[in-house]
């Protein structure tokens, strides 16, 4: 196990930003609104050659009634202080310490567990005697920075490596620390939260049935049957026309990437509320963008048994623009159907990454055009060459041709069909490319029975042979070119005699 340091603290100290500092990228959204953080968030940071995960928590209000959000951020925010090995309080330099502060500070001194008091928002040494005055009183180690702009955080993470190195324990080799990273996609409270729940076995997300409650991308790590996988719960997306808030569209944009950075993508689809508009882009989106994805209807112990032939057909409909893709019917409350998710997860995985030879692809190929021939398009038929792997996660095929314009899409997406019969992808998204493997020749003149007209230069010179004299023969030689006039040449000379005499 990784040392834990917990950074904890009243709302809208600047968690998030030290969060995202430590970590040297922005997983956590941050935004001047309070509580925009609430459940919690891990990351991995190394540093003096010390290996220490960090948890973000949202802000505690010790105070909070029951049953409210803010109370379950404050008991997300106790389980990650039962989990640390060491403690960042967080407070503000520029407001000093405030009720709030003391009555956090309580609930910290109460874990018996070492404390760094964290002044954040101190932008230079000649602030620090005024920001850190009050603070001196709680009795903690102090560390004065500015998240901001970057003030004293190379020596605050040198002492959290120190603190954290007395917690280093040696761990067995293993695989992937992050095992299969699963993404959790839908709409506002279809439930996604409550599935993370019951497939990790504890409420590591908060729950509730107020649409909007997850706001950041959360990643969920556990361990099961000896595999490690990583849950990703996202932020519910909805139509961008009705999103008005700055801080939801950073939401759902977070939601849509993690979807891509994701092994396979859960898309969480709620069986009373029905199959709306937003679902459908969804799948549109996940099919376009060829993700591996399976669809979760979640409550439907909710639904009647005599709706759940018309729910089937719905969803049935709506997945024929990706027809491979599993739809799994459970209820994340009564925990029916959600143990065939990670079997399916990995299966969707292992077909993803697969690598077939070229040998055993071009008898695919062969059996495939065998059954069916290409149609013929303008007197002309398609002839298939050879077929390749050029890709995987997820698998790529392309399809060397004459020309690639003689492929119909519906003969395409036969080949598609065939290709995954015959290799046994079922579930994965597969891409089909063809390309020809020659340049076009181009169109051969049309041929007409007419004889071709003579150009000017061939005229002049038939011309010049009508009016040239005839060359006289060298006298003394018989026969051709001896020094007697042919009768041409006679004829030739008569004419002109005449000539000459008319115009006399």
């Amino acid at each position: 196990m990784l040392p834990i340091i917990a950074l904890l603290g009243r709302p809208n100290v600047g968690k998030s930003s030290l969060f995202n500092r430590l970590l040297r990228q922005n997983k956590a959204i941050t935004h001047d609104l309070p509580g925009v953080t609430r459940d919690r968030i891990y990351g991995e940071v190394t540093e003096e050659d010390v290996r220490f995960a960090v948890i973000d928590t949202g802000g505690m209000l010790p105070d909070a009634e029951d049953g409210g959000m803010d109370r379950s951020v404050f008991e997300q925010a106790t389980d990650a202080l039962s989990e640390a090995d060491v403690v960042l309080f967080v407070v503000d330099g520029r407001e000093g310490m405030t009720m709030l502060d003391q009555a956090v500070s309580e609930k910290i001194r109460s874990s018996g567990k070492p404390v760094l008091l964290v002044v954040n928002k101190v932008d230079g040494p000649e602030q620090e005697a005024k920001a850190t005055a009050d603070f001196h009183a709680l009795g903690f180690e102090i560390a004065t920075v500015s998240a901001a702009h970057g003030y004293g955080l190379n020596s605050f993470r040198e002492r959290i490596a120190e603190l954290a190195k007395p917690f280093v324990t040696p761990e067995p080799p293993s695989g992937p620390e992050l095992g299969l990273k699963l993404c959790m996609l839908g709409r506002p409270n279809a439930g996604k939260s409550s599935l993370v729940n019951a497939l990790v076995g504890q409420e590591r997300q908060i729950v509730s049935d107020v649409a909007g409650t997850t706001r950041d991308s959360v990643d969920v790590g556990f361990e099961k049957e000896g595999r490690r996988y990583t849950f990703v719960d996202t932020a519910g997306v909805r139509r961008r026309a009705v999103i008005t808030d700055h801080l939801e569209k950073l939401s759902v944009y977070r939601a849509l990437s993690s979807s891509k950075r994701a092994d396979v993508t859960i898309l969480v689809l709620d069986a009373i509320a029905g199959l709306s508009h937003q679902d459908k882009r969804l799948i549109a989106y996940l099919a376009e963008q060829r993700t591996p994805f399976m669809v979760v209807v979640n409550k439907v112990d909710l639904v009647h048994k005599d709706r759940m032939d018309e729910l089937r057909e719905a969803y049935g409909e709506a997945l024929r623009i990706c027809s491979h893709v599993p739809v799994l019917y459970l209820s994340a409350l009564t925990g029916a159907g959600t143990h065939k998710i990670l079997p399916l997860a990995e299966e969707i995985r292992r077909e993803c990454v697969i690598r077939i030879g070229t040998g055993a692809l071009n008898r695919a190929m062969a059996e495939a055009l065998t059954k069916h021939q290409p149609p013929v398009i303008k007197r002309r038929r398609a002839k298939f060459y050879y077929l390749t792997q050029a890709d995987e996660d997820p698998p790529m095929f392309v399809f060397f041709v004459n020309d690639s314009e003689l492929v119909t899409t519906a003969y395409a997406k036969y080949l598609e069909n065939q290709l995954r019969k015959l290799l046994g992808i079922k579930k994965a998204p597969l891409a089909v490319v063809f390309r020809s493997s020659h340049e076009k020749k181009e169109a051969e003149r049309p041929l007409t029975n007419r004889a071709p007209r003579l150009g000017k230069s061939r005229r002049d010179m038939e011309a010049a042979k009508i009016d040239q004299p005839a060359k006289l023969a060298k006298p003394g030689k018989p026969g051709k070119g001896s020094g007697k006039a042919t009768a041409s040449t006679k004829k030739a000379a008569g004419s002109k005699t005449a000539l000459s005499r008319k115009k006399g």
